[in-house]
């Protein structure tokens, strides 16, 4: 006899999907071009099949040109940013190892407790949002500390930063450390050059410039690093993402067979793949231009409204997301609330320590252009005018 069930289909099951169309033009999300869209929505194939792993090396290949690398520990992981962001903290670095984190927004911030929660004696560098640490202030740091990892966000979207990089890799080796570098925000947007600037563990996102649904996050790691790595006297805290296991799942330990470990987002491979073989129909340097040249539109436009950017210096604003300090005497919530009201746009405001301080507006690959940059201009001038002088 068949069990009997006590809970019954709920309401909601028998209704069709409904999601809205919104212009994401906020941090991250972004909106998915259609031909990247399609690539997901191919019908799946078995994780473990020949031809995925041969678009598993198309993946491959299409990161080392995204990040300028010849690594061959380079690889996409099953999750979003934060995945990849645990699985260079937890392969590197073990209980009782110190760590340096510059700390200049939120993914700082998280860096520096995902390395406490796992035993490692963290130190930090810390300045407020949209600050930035001199190549001396992190020399200081790393001959007091002595690190085996020092953690640098390219991109800080909370902040709207982008952070030098240019020698920072040469002193970590000068101390013996390794350097980890965020470029979720940034990847595809500003230029960063992960061999040339001798970055040792290097990660993104899928769903910023790449353009790709979230739920993959490139990742390659330097010889440098593969070296601490593959050396630990204990095993990784996380199973999932133990890189000994990764790494022959990726086809990248040199053995003749891959051996199952999790099934991969097939779907969410098909359509990074796809969004990687556009940045190279592009070409890098033609990205990095153009995302520059859409976001100057946009900080003119947000200057002849009578705005303040919040990062005063030109040359350290992240092309992808443009940071605004909050208007005086509005409320930065009404105003969101209002743009998404009436104009199907997502701005977003700031995120951990840049809460309040300013509103963030993105424009990142498939979104990055100059009509979506006026869409985006008058939208935010129709809300000053409804919104005015609304108290926070």
């Amino acid at each position: 006899m068949m069990p009997r069930i006590t809970i019954p289909p709920p309401a909601c099951m028998l209704r069709p999907l409904e999601a809205p169309f919104r212009y994401l033009f906020g941090p991250g999300p972004s909106n998915v071009p259609p031909r990247v869209l399609a690539a997901g929505g191919r019908p799946i194939i078995g994780h473990m099949h020949s031809e995925m792993f041969g678009i598993m090396n198309d993946i491959k290949k299409g990161i080392q040109y995204a990040f300028q690398t010849s690594n061959n520990m380079t690889l996409a992981m099953s999750g979003s940013g934060h995945t990849a962001m645990e699985c260079a903290v937890f392969n590197i670095v073990e209980p009782g190892e110190s760590v340096l984190v510059a700390i200049n927004g939120i993914w700082g911030e998280r860096v520096a407790e995902i390395a406490e929660r796992m035993g490692a004696k963290v130190h930090t560098l810390v300045k407020a949002p949209g600050g930035h640490f001199t190549n001396a202030e992190i020399e200081q740091a790393l001959a007091k500390h002595k690190p085996v990892l020092f953690f640098l966000t390219h991109g800080e979207s909370s902040s709207g930063l982008v952070h030098p990089v240019d020698g920072v890799g040469d002193i970590c080796h000068k101390y013996n450390c390794l350097l980890l570098v965020d470029s979720v925000a940034s990847l595809g947007a500003a230029p960063l050059l992960m061999d040339q600037q001798n970055i040792d563990i290097l990660y993104t996102g899928s769903q910023k410039a790449l353009n790709a649904p979230p739920g993959t996050a490139p990742i390659s790691f330097s010889e440098r690093a593969c070296h601490k790595m593959f050396n630990r006297k204990t095993k990784p805290v996380s199973y999932l993402l133990d890189m000994t296991h990764l790494s022959n799942y990726w086809g990248n330990d040199g053995k003749p067979q891959r051996i199952y470990h999790h099934t991969g987002p097939v779907s969410g491979f098909f359509a990074l793949r796809e969004s990687l073989a556009i940045l190279a129909e592009t070409g890098l340097e033609n990205s990095w231009k153009h995302h520059t040249e859409v976001a100057e539109y946009l900080w003119k436009g947000l200057e002849d409204l009578g705005l303040k950017l919040f990062i005063k210096d030109k040359d350290l604003r992240l092309p992808s997301v443009t940071t605004i300090a909050i208007p005086e005497g509005y409320n930065w919530k009404e105003l969101l609330a209002y743009i998404m009201k009436h104009h199907q746009i997502e701005f977003t405001g700031g995120l951990g320590p840049s809460v309040g301080m300013v509103l963030r507006i993105g424009l990142m690959g498939y979104n990055c252009n100059k009509a979506n940059a006026a869409m985006a201009l008058a939208a935010l001038e129709d809300a000053l005018k409804q919104c005015r002088k609304s108290k926070a």
